[in-house]
């Protein structure tokens, strides 16, 4: 274990020094992803810093072991074919929600998550940059997104924090837990889901009403008829959650559900604190997705910019990563065991475990 950490800190570092390094060098920042002009270069650095850091970890551990099995095992044939599966994934049903779709949530992280609990932390970082940077710089209209790549740091934060809560167990299955157990993880995430529904939906759409297909803006094109057939979609992948959870939680006595929300809230929060200044800096807190709203709501209140955007990710990254991390939840609860073990942390990760 000590081992681990002393890879993880120098690989830490590595990207620390060549991130400040390469914005200092840089320049001024603002809005855009253009190749050629700041906010590409901005992208670049950070990409760059990511390899270096990759790097030293990869070194720390050839020095210590002779081997780099910690990162090679994490790519085999299955979680290969899996990576492009999940980044569709994440396109489609991201880009559904920021074409068509008021609502603060964005369901661009599910592929990203399924690689990082099913393969390891490496996979799931590697699925979630790899998502971004294609969404804006390779796929033409209307999956296009010039929103997505400034965000590849956080969908790699995503894909990390995926892969440590599935190796720590926290996407396992747990059946029959005892009451008082039960009772404990039952008040989280029904708290959770009150502060959701109260603060998340009720007070910023339509004065009070949930208006779930977002109007078109003034002179803008209303949205590609797909998106709107995948909006429907998206709308019964919500529902479903939902409902699943409630099953689970009071049908199956499942307290694997409250892990998964508890896993979701920690990232969402972190997500949040690593995406308020990108938003700010490159798009002045206007993504084009139905959380602009808040934005604009917390502006009206009297907060700044700077201010605005974090509360806005507050309060959206978390309802979005709870959601998102109990649908690849209920995902994986829904393929066979031997399928999923395996995957190089599949039956680490979604085992069984004792309540």
């Amino acid at each position: 274990m000590a081992a681990t950490w002393t890879r993880v800190l120098v690989g830490l570092v590595a990207f620390v020094v060549v991130l400040v390094v390469g914005i200092s060098l840089t320049g001024s920042l603002n809005a855009g992803t253009d190749l050629t002009g700041s906010g590409g270069k901005i992208v670049a650095v950070v990409l760059v810093a990511l390899l270096v850091g990759l790097i030293g970890y990869a070194a720390m551990e050839y020095a210590q072991t002779r081997r780099l099995d910690s990162i090679t095992s994490q790519f085999d044939t299955r979680t290969i074919v899996l990576i492009p599966i999940a980044i569709a994934i994440n396109i489609i049903l991201g880009q559904t929600v920021a074409a068509a779709l008021k609502v603060p949530v964005y369901l661009d992280s599910i592929g990203t998550i399924l690689v990082g609990v099913l393969a390891g932390p490496i996979a799931g970082a590697l699925t979630g940059g790899l998502a971004n940077l294609i969404w804006t710089y390779v796929l033409p209209a209307p999956f296009h997104s010039d929103y997505a790549a400034p965000f590849f740091i956080v969908a790699v934060e995503i894909g990390l924090f995926a892969g440590v809560f599935g190796r720590l167990g926290f996407f396992r299955s747990r059946p029959n837990t005892p009451t008082e157990r039960l009772a404990i993880g039952a008040i989280v995430v029904v708290a959770v889901v009150a502060v959701i529904g109260i603060y998340g939906f009720v007070p910023f759409y339509s004065q009070g009403g949930l208006t779930f297909f977002a109007p078109p803006a003034a002179g803008t094109p209303a949205p590609d008829p797909i998106f709107i057939l995948l909006g429907w979609l998206v709308a019964l992948l919500l529902v479903g959650a939902v409902v699943g959870l409630v099953l689970l939680l009071f049908v199956r006595r499942d307290l694997g559900a409250a892990y998964v929300f508890v896993a979701g809230l920690i990232c969402g929060i972190v997500s949040a604190i690593i995406s308020a200044p990108i938003s700010a800096i490159f798009f002045g807190g206007v993504t084009g997705s139905g959380t602009d709203v808040l934005v604009a709501a917390f502006q009206k209140a009297g907060s700044d910019l700077q201010t605005a955007v974090l509360q806005q990710g507050l309060l959206s990254d978390p309802i979005d990563k709870t959601l998102t991390y109990f649908v690849v939840f209920a995902i994986l609860g829904a393929l066979s065991r031997r399928f999923v073990a395996r995957f190089p942390q599949g039956d680490q990760a979604v085992g069984l475990a004792e309540a």
